[in-house]
């Protein structure tokens, strides 16, 4: 029978590009600023890795379809790599790969890595003459604002909470990132900005503004991966384990069939589930000290809250705006900026997250530091609120 992964694989190197604008440097510039940070927080050298798993999503003009580039500009000599792609769920497909390599015995040393470079392709987000089951049947000429902007009307209606109360817990969502960000020198907007700024905005698709939305960016991100074994070996005092790491995907029967009102993310309910039984957590609300979700729009991290079973249904709203998910709430939320702020490459968001997670475990998050962190979650999703993938890491300290 599985037993799962839980403290079999542990994280022993992180590194992360600056995000944003990087108008000057191509994706393989990202990979090295990223993987140069990693390899030196590992101590090791390069000729250890025995095997790497790359995760890039649409920018293909740059990167191709290949893992060769990873391998290239990394100077990784003769080694396994492949190429991943699982929609906004890149970055943590790129780890789950990694991890579940050397927790099976494969590999004693690898390197997940994830990368985009967006600015340079024109993506928005917007909708794009792509055919397919999805954009021809679901989602013609649809975008991702107007597919969460249904998200937002459906669990208002289905909780009956007054319009202005559920945009006043949006607005709360998207001041909180800025704020953080503020305080995150890698982020890609670090601007604080008001409530009043967020509910006078330019309306994007209702009832999401512009400031209920992040925007895309360049970046990469990476972790070095081991068994705790070898990374106590390696001198490292405090081991950080991979604790669960969970995939869900939607396969369309909420598109399909009248049994989904719009108002949840089902992938999300489902894999933080798994997570949580694989990571023998039974009240995630008393053991996470943060958390890093998928906050595309401010209404996803709001119903995210419900999925994650750290509010109760049709209590989000009220939840955030008596501040339970600030820095100095009962669960940090977003301690990094989020996508909204950090940036949002997309292969490379998932390992952004688990890179936030990792720093704060490790007391390494400067002014950003949360005064107790033993145990984070991190949550992607990719796709819309009715055709998605959901994928779910925790990470904490061996034993704990």
């Amino acid at each position: 029978m599985a037993s799962g992964i839980r403290d079999r694989v542990a994280i022993v190197g992180m590194g992360c590009s600056k995000f944003g604008e990087r108008w000057s440097d191509n994706a393989e510039d990202l990979m090295l600023e990223a993987f140069t940070e990693a390899i030196a927080d590992a101590g090791i050298e390069r000729k250890q890795i025995e095997a790497a798993w790359l995760g890039v999503c649409l920018e293909e003009n740059n990167v191709g379809k290949t893992a060769g580039p990873l391998a290239q500009a990394l100077r990784l000599q003769n080694i396994a790599v492949t190429r991943v792609e699982n929609a906004c769920a890149t970055g943590t497909e790129a780890l789950r790969g990694a991890v579940y390599a050397v927790a099976s015995g494969a590999y004693d040393i690898v390197l997940a890595l994830g990368v985009e470079k967006l600015k340079d392709t024109g993506y928005g987000g917007l909708p794009h003459r792509t055919r397919g089951t999805v954009t021809d049947l679901w989602l013609p000429n649809g975008s991702a604002p107007g597919a969460f902007a249904q998200l937002a009307t459906a669990y208002q209606s289905k909780y009956g909470i007054p319009p202005e109360e559920l945009k006043r817990a949006m607005a709360h969502v998207s001041v909180k990132s800025h704020d953080n960000a503020v305080l995150n020198p890698k982020a890609h907007l670090r601007n604080r900005i008001t409530e009043e700024d967020v509910l006078k905005a330019k309306i994007i698709a209702e009832p999401l503004g512009l400031f209920d939305c992040s925007g895309v960016s360049d970046g990469a991100a990476c972790a070095i991966v081991t068994t705790p074994e070898i990374a106590k070996k390696l001198g490292k005092k405090d081991v950080i384990t991979v604790k669960s790491l969970q995939l869900s995907v939607s396969n369309g029967e909420e598109a399909q069939f009248s049994t989904w009102d719009g108002a949840s993310i089902r992938t999300a309910e489902v894999a933080a589930a798994r997570a949580y039984q694989e990571a023998g957590i039974a009240d995630p609300t008393a053991a996470l000290d943060l958390i890093e979700v998928h906050d595309c729009f401010s209404i996803t991290e709001l119903v995210l809250m419900e999925g994650l079973q750290l509010s109760r249904p049709g209590r989000a709203a009220y939840d955030i705006l008596e501040g339970r998910y600030d820095r100095d709430g009962a669960i940090p939320c977003q301690i990094d900026g989020g996508l909204k702020c950090f940036g949002h490459p997309i292969g490379a968001s998932g390992l952004r997250m688990v890179y936030e997670v990792y720093l704060q475990l490790l007391g390494r998050a400067g002014e950003r530091q949360l005064a107790k962190a033993d145990l984070g979650l991190t949550q992607n999703l990719g796709g819309h609120p009715h055709q998605n993938v959901c994928a779910i890491s925790i990470i904490g300290r061996l034993g704990a």
